[in-house]
């Protein structure tokens, strides 16, 4: 069972989100903020990272940037979360260390299957 690491500050979109991720089969840690989100993740070492870019304390560009320069978390995928459109911003995400993009609302059939994307296949039931 894949273990993801979702880094979301509000809590309707931790609460939705937590419950389908968990029903699809994913071993789902949390983390509110994106200090917490770079613990967790050093701690734990998931198998992928949901980072919502929008964070208090640390956001998640430089979230991402700080764990994809680590060698102990610097190869973990990392899908960001946003509910902005800008055209450029997933160029940006990318150039942060984001593997993947994905808009919210969340199509979750589309997030689980990049999720199985990005993981190579692993953990599909």
């Amino acid at each position: 069972m894949p273990k993801i690491l979702y880094v979301e500050d509000n809590d309707d979109n931790t609460f939705v989100l937590y419950r389908r991720l968990t029903s699809a089969g994913f071993d789902v840690l949390l983390a509110r903020d994106g200090e917490e989100g770079i613990a967790m993740a050093i701690a734990n070492q998931p198998d992928l990272i949901l980072m919502d870019l929008d964070l208090p304390v640390i956001d998640g560009w430089e979230a991402t940037r700080r764990l994809k320069s680590r060698p102990d978390t610097g190869g973990i995928p990392i899908i960001a979360l946003t509910a902005h459109s800008e055209p450029d911003l997933r160029a940006e995400a990318m150039a942060a260390g984001c593997d993947a993009f994905e808009e919210k609302p969340v199509n979750f059939p589309g997030l689980v299957e990049r999720i199985h994307t990005v993981l190579g296949g692993r953990g599909r039931s």
